[in-house]
């Protein structure tokens, strides 16, 4: 019961995967793009996912400590830190190995 549970979890995920990297494809493409060498580390991915996770954390704590203040001047920093964040988390999640790697600049 539980092992047809798990394989109906993944079998959705793999369905889900398709219309993700179409609707992020504009993010996705200068990253794959290219047709030479690369040298991809699954480890890459790994950190890539870590840096995506601290930097939207960055963003959080920055707009979160900077709603108290005065002015509207955090929202810089916040909005760059969550841009780099969400890039990084479709790439590692969504992007193919020569994304991560060029993200990284392994060539």
């Amino acid at each position: 019961m539980a092992r047809q549970a798990c394989n109906s979890l993944i079998k959705d995920q793999k369905n889900m995967k398709h219309p993700l990297r179409k609707l992020f494809r504009p993010l996705l493409q200068p990253f794959e793009k290219g047709t030479g060498d690369y040298d991809y580390k699954p480890l890459n991915r790994k950190l890539l996912l870590v840096l995506a996770v601290l930097f939207c954390g960055l963003a959080a704590a920055v707009a979160f400590i900077g709603i108290g203040g005065n002015g509207i001047g955090f929202m810089l920093p916040a909005i760059v830190f969550a841009c780099v964040g969400i890039v990084a988390l479709v790439v590692a999640t969504l992007g193919t190995d020569r994304a991560v790697a060029k993200i990284w600049r392994n060539r």
